[in-house]
């Protein structure tokens, strides 16, 4: 069975032709900085390696750059779209209505845009995904994985808002959790890895950062809740604040509610602290001596530590800590900022492991470290092709 697995983040896509049940990828790449003149695409198969910086101002042109050099007649993987049994389709936002895996029709579309919303820089790019992969692989099955259904385990007193009781029951209004596909996925690979695993918390870094408390294998709690923007410092999403800042900012400072959504969607987290969404040039900033750069750094990495006690203590204990996703995979200056002065919970990094470069599972912790400290390259694409395979297949 060929799934093509589409992946569309907030400003990314990633891509990635897999043929099922063997697992084997037959065609991978992903295009970042979607919206700015430098988008970067990349292709790759067994014989073809592409890559081009190019500006790309949406997904809709950049899913159908993708589609065209899946079809390419000279380093193309395919003939025809009717190859295609299925596309999978990672959804950020399922809200009350989903807990597992659909195929996707006219009703699921129409909750897809309700939840726009709530998940406005990602839900729109998902949806705008379906509408073009239902366009050019008319023959194939659309089905959707959403990032909210692991995250099905997180017992109430974690979900609930201390609210009055009638908005969780009328209008479904709690905390959801989001890159459940990265977080399981990563989450599975160190359980499989590690002699001992009860206790683990999961990082996911890239533009979108969230963090999680995973206990024999479930989510038992979650950094963001209702919407994909509370938690951690994020690449232009304020994280935790305050939220009696919205009242003021409305009552006292003039912003319609659109413009104070817009400004902490949009414009705030490292965007706003630094001027670039980008971690890759911050850090860049940070090294030529930009004090906001560096602040911001410091800042992040303050966050995610208080993510990281709160949740060993909701565990009692950690058996290790897993660093995942483009930020969390790649940076060392971030992990590193992260492990600085965390022994007491056991956290000890190993610098020179920290350095080294690998697309492998590994340990960057010392070898008296009482906690693991890893790092799992998340693979959200293969994760959704099991689900789709499965969900078909039954």
């Amino acid at each position: 069975m060929k799934i093509v697995i589409i992946n569309s983040g907030s400003s990314s896509i990633k891509y990635q032709l897999i043929n099922m049940p063997s697992q084997e990828v037959i065609c991978s790449g992903m295009i970042d900085r979607i919206g700015l003149e430098t988008s970067n695409l990349t292709y790759k198969t067994d014989t073809t390696s592409i890559e081009e910086i190019n500006p790309i101002a949406n997904h809709k042109i950049g899913l159908e750059k993708i589609a065209h050099l899946l079809m390419d007649e000279n380093i193309g993987v395919i003939k025809s779209t009717k190859e295609i049994d299925a596309v999978g389709h990672r959804v950020v936002h399922g809200g009350a209505s989903f807990s597992d895996t659909v195929i996707i029709d006219t009703k699921v579309k129409e909750k897809i845009e309700q939840l726009f919303g709530i998940a406005p820089l990602h839900n729109p790019a998902n949806l705008e995904g379906i509408t073009v992969a239902e366009e050019i692989f008319a023959t194939a099955k659309q089905v959707a994985v959403f990032d909210t259904a692991f995250h099905q385990t997180i017992p109430e007193l974690a979900y609930k808002y201390a609210i009055p009781n009638r908005l969780l029951i009328e209008n479904k209004i709690r905390l959801y959790g989001f890159h459940g596909t990265s977080h399981k996925y990563v989450s599975e690979k160190a359980i499989g890895f590690l002699d001992k695993s009860e206790k683990i918390i999961t990082i996911h870094l890239g533009n979108g950062c969230s963090i999680t408390a995973i206990k024999d294998g479930k989510s038992i709690d979650h950094s963001m809740g209702f919407s994909p923007v509370n938690g951690l410092i994020m690449g232009t999403r304020s994280g935790d604040i305050d939220q009696s800042v919205i009242f003021y900012m409305v009552q006292k400072l003039g912003y319609t509610l659109e413009e104070v959504n817009t400004v902490l969607q949009k414009e705030s987290g490292m965007l706003g602290l630094t001027g670039f969404s980008d971690l890759r040039d911050i850090e860049a900033q940070a090294e030529n001596g930009n004090r906001e750069c560096q602040l911001a750094l410091a800042m992040n990495a303050y966050r995610i530590k208080k993510y990281i006690g709160s949740y060993v203590a909701v565990l009692n204990g950690v058996d290790a800590i897993v660093f995942t996703a483009g930020i969390g995979e790649n940076s060392s200056y971030i992990r590193k900022l992260v492990c600085t002065d965390m022994e007491f919970y056991g956290i000890e990094l190993d610098d020179a492991k920290n350095e080294i470069r690998s697309k492998e599972i590994r340990e960057i912790n010392t070898l008296n470290s009482k906690t693991k400290i890893m790092v799992i390259p998340t693979n959200e694409e293969i994760e959704i092709a099991n689900q789709v395979y499965h969900l078909l297949l039954n």
